[in-house]
């Protein structure tokens, strides 16, 4: 089944070099170079031809040029995630995978799907973007240094620790560059002053919210909480009953999110106690835990909406009929 011919989505596969673009219309298939020539040459053809919807996959920042470039030109575009598209493909019956096909089904996709166009990340938010991933790389690579150093021979010791007071340093440095921004930046400071105002919710969770969450406070709780990947899914057939499962999202968000649930569990009075009487009913510690990650993310996207700190609006008595 076709779109009208008024309605015209295009599909664009990205690799390193090259992208490969579809037109789900009228099935042509083309290339351009992924560099600024090719994505000028191609901005200039789908101004022309006015899509609909410009659809790619999110592919570890080889979209960036392109979606910017598109955004920037006033066309609808919007990344999605390579999972779904990949299911989608194989319902379609598409199981061979080439350039060319996957450009068809993004376009396909986006034809079928209409996935939300969302707001583009400004200037400053990639740039905190950039400096949050990187902080991550560095305590990745500071943890798996801090592993070796325990199993390490005599030979070795003096050197892994030299280079773990390597990883300190540039880590505070991150530290102090990545504070210096949101409180530098014009929203992000009050934005910080609520989120941070929660216990358990400190300035490591803010700046990976402020980053990569910019639909805080502007989404309801099933949205917000879907959106990040902790809202649980149904696996039910017939008279099967599964376990309840959280899937897809922003991986980055939820891992941050988890980390300030596990402290929030123990310092938190509402989400201890929260997380105490999911136990009590029999609840797994892991399940209690990813309860404990929504409500606390629940709690942050309410008070941004109304602008609230934690003193001011929130008590231990929260209401605890939801979220488990």
């Amino acid at each position: 089944m076709k779109t009208e011919s008024s309605e015209l989505f295009i599909g664009v596969d990205i690799s390193k070099e090259r992208l490969d673009i579809a037109n789900d219309s009228n099935s042509e298939v083309w290339s351009e170079l992924n560099n600024d020539s090719g994505v000028s040459l191609l901005v200039e053809k789908l101004t022309s031809l006015k899509p609909c919807l410009v659809v790619m996959e999110a592919t570890g920042g080889l979209e960036t040029l392109l979606y910017s470039s598109l955004v920037s030109a006033g066309l609808p575009a919007v990344v999605v995630n390579p999972r779904q598209v990949r299911d989608f493909a194989k319902a379609l019956g598409k199981l061979a995978k080439t350039d060319a096909i996957d450009a068809w089904v993004l376009a396909r996709f986006g034809a079928l799907m209409r996935p939300e166009i969302r707001p583009i990340k400004d200037e400053k938010t990639r740039e905190l973007a950039a400096l949050v991933a990187r902080r991550r790389q560095l305590l990745g690579m500071r943890t798996a240094e801090k592993t070796r150093l325990k199993q390490a021979d005599k030979w070795t010791k003096k050197d892994i620790k030299s280079l773990i007071k390597v990883f300190d340093k540039r880590l505070a440095k991150l530290e102090k560059e990545i504070s210096n921004n949101v409180k530098n930046t014009p929203g992000w400071k009050e934005k910080d002053k609520i989120i941070t105002s929660v216990p358990g919710a400190g300035p490591n969770l803010s700046s990976y919210l402020l980053a990569n969450l910019p639909e805080l406070g502007k989404l309801n709780r099933r949205e917000i909480a879907t959106l990040v990947g902790v809202a649980p899914l149904n696996r039910d057939s017939g008279k099967f009953r599964g376990t309840r499962m959280i899937w897809g999202g922003r991986a980055q968000v939820r891992s941050a999110l988890y980390m300030s649930a596990l402290s929030a569990s123990m310092y938190n009075p509402s989400i201890k106690l929260f997380y105490k009487r999911l136990i009590e009913k029999g609840k797994k510690p892991k399940v209690a835990l990813t309860a404990c990650m929504r409500k606390l993310l629940t709690i942050l996207n309410t008070m941004v909406k109304n602008n609230t700190t934690w003193d001011q609006n929130y008590s231990p008595n929260l209401d605890f009929n939801h979220g488990c």
